[in-house]
């Protein structure tokens, strides 16, 4: 880095004590050129260099000198307050369309859309900033276009954001502009960020960072890549680095007065300080991040807060507190908020917190919610955008070195024809190779990365389907409750135990390596602690698998699972009485395509005929399930009670 972090703090803590006198250099009347402009010729002042802007601009009269200095006044208003930095912005305006100078105008117009995205009015900043595109100059675009991507972003359309990310670097490459480059590869790595790819967000904000310290200019957005390239290092859990890039943003912040990055930083800060159960700082983080948001009046930044907040009550276990700052946290955020990313997150904390807080109904109405938000987020749609935006960038990088490669060539052709022609002939080959190759790895990796997300879909859908049927066990719980009949509380716990059984299945399979098989021992002894924990017998009924492991296919995992459930559970009740002690066994094992699945217990056993005892239900769900599955019964008495099964393997699958 340009500073080290370390010494870079102390170098700022000298410029603390002396900004007053460096202040004043910002302006100076007297000589040729009297506006030193902030934050591209000189960062070496402190945070009073508005006020040093603001007496100038009362004493100017020079058409663009004023209109640059107030330009400024209204853009670096914009991270203090959003009122001032407006009013500022409506006179420039008045001033540019008196003096019929369309291109201040349109200067003016980009500030205002900045300030209209921070007040939360999308659509009028994107209709200023269209208006504005056609009479700025090229070197004007790539600051239009980085807030044209601000507001997709915000409204959760991360491909299209990208789209312009991607333009302002292919200007600011043309134009030799080191400040666009950098946005762009920051903004890059905030939509990474977003889209879950950490390693690849770390690597565009470093080489943000590099551009950034290579201009050697410390403003509003050098100190935005820090906090982003923080956040990508939190994400992959190097607390350490992430703790020190985001210190190092808040001296800068701090010097400044930069309110909206120091809100986005304590807000990071609450997570990181969390993540290492340092509380009572995350808490101190968490009122920061409220303070610098109200002194801003940004509804997104306090939304952001609160949200911060709730996140670290629920780690706490606090989940009434929890929901109290997550309500108002959406509340804030009101109907035309616009940034579905975090207010998907924010009902998503909801509804952990109401499940912490046994409220049910409420946390899946919140996670209903979440789930609808995120869809129209994280959709397969702007992820592969956004790869084949970044491909399209780096083919056209490795096109333009061949391209120079071939004019140096063509350059010797007046001395060397020959030599020359063949060359290009060799030229052409390897191009051709080099297009053939490529063409084959990008086709690789479009498969690998469509393989990915089908993988990563499927593990969602076993997800859902296991937190949708956990809802359904809950609910039957929950009804149960009101019921006085024993009977039909009895029918609503078998019921539940039966949807758990089936819940473990999916849980197995979004967790495992295999998305279409089950590990059944692993299965069968999960099932059966459940069940026995459920009867509140674990001290007096022990469990043991006497199985290899052995992987089926989830469509004869279910069955088998429910048989066992079902056997299990009537050995719960049947074959102890009177509390007492003893032992169930499962045994599955598979022999040339035929599965023996024993079932047996050393209760009191069985008299009279022999059938699975029970309300008849469960007995009748065995012979369903033995069929469907193909298969054999047969129960023996043998010092308790064994239930032995033969199924064909090939025609159950």
């Amino acid at each position: 880095m340009r500073h080290d972090l370390f010494k870079g703090l102390i170098t700022l803590v000298i410029l603390f004590g002396n900004y007053g006198l460096l202040s004043s250099q910002i302006i100076d009347f007297t000589s040729e050129k009297p506006y030193k402009k902030v934050f591209v010729e000189t960062d070496n002042f402190g945070a009073s260099y508005l006020d040093t802007l603001e007496i100038a601009y009362a004493r100017t009269a020079v058409d663009t000198l004023k209109f640059s200095i107030l330009n400024d006044l209204a853009y670096f208003w914009h991270s203090r307050n959003l009122n001032k930095a407006m009013m500022y912005t409506k006179e420039g305006l008045e001033q540019a369309q008196d003096c019929n100078n369309l291109l201040w105008e349109g200067r003016f117009q980009i500030t205002q859309a900045a300030i209209l995205l921070r007040m939360e009015k999308l659509d009028s900043a994107e209709q200023v900033l269209q208006q504005a595109s056609n009479k700025v100059l090229k070197t004007d675009l790539p600051f239009l276009n980085t807030q044209m991507g601000y507001i997709y972003e915000r409204r959760g359309q991360l491909g299209r954001a990208a789209d312009f990310a991607l333009e302002s670097l292919r200007i600011g490459e043309e134009l030799g502009d080191i400040k666009a480059m950098a946005l762009a590869f920051s903004d890059l790595s905030n939509l990474f960020w977003k889209q879950s790819r950490y390693e690849k967000g770390l690597e565009y904000g470093l080489k943000s960072i590099q551009l950034f310290e290579k201009r050697n200019i410390n403003d509003l957005d050098y100190d935005f890549t820090l906090y982003v390239v923080g956040n990508n290092y939190l994400a992959l859990k190097m607390y350490d680095e992430a703790l020190r890039y985001y210190e190092y943003a808040i001296t800068i912040g701090e010097r400044y007065g930069f309110y909206n990055n120091l809100s986005d930083v304590y807000i990071s800060l609450v997570d990181l300080y969390a993540y290492l159960n340092r509380f009572d700082e995350a808490a101190e983080a968490g009122q920061s991040a409220i303070k610098y948001a109200e002194l801003l009046q940004n509804n997104f930044m306090q939304m952001r807060s609160y949200l911060s907040i709730g996140k670290l009550l629920n780690l706490q276990g606090k989940y009434t507190s929890a929901i109290s700052s997550l309500r108002k946290c959406i509340e804030t955020a009101t109907e035309d908020f616009g940034d579905s990313y975090y207010l998907s997150i924010a009902y998503e904390t909801l509804g952990k917190a109401y499940a912490g807080n046994h409220q049910y109904e409420e946390a899946y109405q919140a996670f209903a919610e979440y789930d609808k938000l995120k869809k129209s987020v994280f959709t397969a749609e702007a992820d592969q955008r956004i790869s084949l935006l970044q491909t399209e960038f780096d083919v056209a990088q490795k096109d333009g070195t061949i391209q120079l490669q071939e004019t140096q060539i063509s350059k010797q052709r007046t001395r060397q024809t020959l030599i020359i022609i063949i060359a290009a002939l060799l030229l052409m080959l390897l191009l051709l190779a080099y297009k053939a190759i490529k063409n084959n790895v990008r086709k690789n990796k479009l498969l690998q990365q469509q393989n990915r997300e089908k993988e990563f879909l499927l593990k969602e859908i076993h997800h859902r389907v296991k937190n949708n049927l956990e809802i359904v066990s809950s609910l039957l719980s929950l009804q149960s409750e009101i019921i006085d009949d024993p009977d039909v509380i009895e029918a609503m716990r078998k019921s539940q135990q039966r949807v758990q059984s089936m819940s473990m299945i999916h849980q197995k399979l979004y967790q495992g390596q295999s998305l279409a098989a089950i590990e059944m021992k692993d299965y069968f002894m999960n099932l059966g602690n459940y069940l026995i924990s459920s009867y509140g017998a674990k001290e007096q009924i022990s469990l043991c698998c006497d199985m290899e492991t052995l992987e089926l296919d989830v469509d004869i995992a279910i069955p088998i699972g429910l048989i066992v459930n079902e056997l299990i559970t009537n050995a719960m009740k049947y074959a102890f009485p009177g509390g007492q002690k003893g032992k169930i066994v499962i045994t599955l094992k598979e022999v040339d395509s035929l599965l023996y699945l024993t079932v047996k217990d050393n209760g009191v056993g069985k008299s009279g005929n022999l059938r699975v005892e029970g309300t008849g239900f469960g007995t009748q769900l065995i012979e369903l399930l033995t069929r469907q599955l193909d298969g054999k019964m047969k129960l023996m008495n043998a010092k308790g009670t064994k239930v032995f099964f033969e199924f064909q393997l090939n025609k159950a699958a």
